[in-house]
């Protein structure tokens, strides 16, 4: 069964689903203000990088059930259900900011047909909805919760075989209308009123990123016990309560959801008068695994910082995309700046980078000369497979901090690299 459907914004989580629905053969019309980006797409180029993308939208633009149209959200009042896919960045007192959203209900209460299903996804506070009812002021229009659960680099496939589909909705008949769209997926469906389907998407990314920060501080711990976080992880990992997702320590996390939705539901529950420690303690580690990091190339350059050149291998939050929305390689990268380091930096998908914050090289050779070390930020396979006995020569001391233990020690300091992994011995 086709239906009609409206996406209002082009973004990540937008472009995404419109894509997608599209391909499941839904006639879908997604809007944005950006008219470079609607040029683009229009044309079949991916605004993104994302796996698998590019050849969807193509696809469903030749098929003819994928427009995309420069305009409001009041450009897709005849659609049946219509998403609501805007950003919700973090405020400056850490809640979410809703008014892209807010003003997108607004345009669209006094307009939308009779019996249209207005769907949020994006991420909002939790008991937004109360507030969006009170906006729509209209008992024939229905909204629903649908929270994403899509990881960069891999969007399509967790779209087209995910997990679970949640749908937060006040009434079962609303709920069943608006899951005929996902009819042809096979995946658990979890039916819930709208306050609950936006606390399952807080919960699940603040319990990943608790997941992501105990694997930081146990690797850190394998650094002064002299233990090995590979061996240690793999041991855990076989533990079927555990798994090994999730599993590989880095220089913190980040992203375009981690950061604020953590941040968002802490400010929630002290507005509700909820104590969260666990989920502050979260946060923290994360800050004191940025700085750490930055105090292990501080040391492996000769300390203090200062006047160090430091070339450095990703940019990105993670392999497999172009976000920079809350990357720890910026973050790492910038306070070496700030500590007066001289930064070089490569990453696949950013042959530029604004800002003049440092220099990026049009290859990861160029970015070696003459460098103190060479660190590691972003898990590039590409970065793996580099000809180390060639940037060896390049290097002014060989020193490498791999923070994502993508590369193999034994095989750098055979070649005369002082090598610093991530919980490594």
């Amino acid at each position: 069964m086709s239906i009609s459907v409206g996406v209002v914004g082009a973004g990540y989580v937008g472009l995404t689903l419109a894509a997608c629905l599209a391909e499941l053969g839904h006639q879908v019309m997604c809007v944005d203000s950006d008219g470079s980006k609607i040029d683009q797409l229009n044309q079949g180029n991916s605004t993104i990088v994302e796996k698998g993308l590019p050849e969807l939208i193509r696809s469903s633009l030749e098929s003819g059930r994928l427009h995309f149209v420069l305009g409001s959200a009041a450009t897709v009042v005849d659609t049946e259900i219509i998403f609501l896919c805007l950003p919700t960045p973090m405020s400056e007192t850490g809640a979410a900011d809703t008014h892209l959203v807010v003003e997108a209900i607004r345009e669209l209460a006094p307009v939308v047909a009779a019996g249209t299903i207005i769907v949020n996804k994006s991420t909002v506070p939790i008991g937004f909805k109360d507030v969006a009812v009170a906006m729509i002021g209209r008992s024939d229009v229905h909204l629903v919760s649908n929270p994403e659960f899509l990881r960069e680099g891999t969007s399509v496939s967790d779209f087209l075989n995910p997990d679970r589909i949640v749908v937060g909705a006040d009434s079962a008949e609303v709920a069943q209308r608006f899951l005929r769209l996902y009819e042809t997926i096979d995946a658990p469906v979890v039916i819930t009123d709208p306050v609950s389907a936006e606390t399952i998407k807080y919960g699940a990314n603040a319990m990943l990123a608790a997941r992501l920060s105990f694997i930081n501080s146990l690797a850190h711990l394998c650094e002064v016990v002299d233990a090995d976080i590979d061996d240690v992880l793999r041991g855990i990992g076989f533990d079927h309560r555990i798994g090994s997702e999730l599993m590989s320590p880095g220089p913190g996390w980040g992203g375009s959801c981690f950061p604020k939705d953590t941040a968002a539901l802490l400010q929630t529950s002290r507005q509700a008068g909820f104590d969260f420690p666990l989920l502050a303690q979260v946060i923290d580690s994360n800050h004191a695994q940025i700085d750490h990091m930055v105090n292990r190339i501080e040391h492996a350059a000769g300390a203090p910082a200062s006047g160090a050149t430091i070339a450095a291998l990703g940019l990105t939050f993670k392999a497999g995309t172009d976000d920079l929305r809350g990357s720890p390689s910026l973050e790492v990268l910038d306070r070496l700046i700030a500590r007066g380091a001289s930064v070089r930096a490569y990453d696949p998908t950013h042959p530029t980078l604004g800002a003049n914050r440092m220099i990026i090289g049009a290859d990861p050779y160029e970015i070696c000369v003459d460098a103190d070390v060479l660190v590691v930020l972003t898990e590039w396979p590409e970065f793996s497979s580099l000809d180390f006995r060639r940037i060896h020569g390049l290097m002014s001391s060989p020193n490498i901090v791999d923070t994502r233990n993508i590369l193999e020690p034994i095989a750098l300091r055979d070649i005369g690299f002082t090598y610093v992994g991530t919980g490594r011995n």
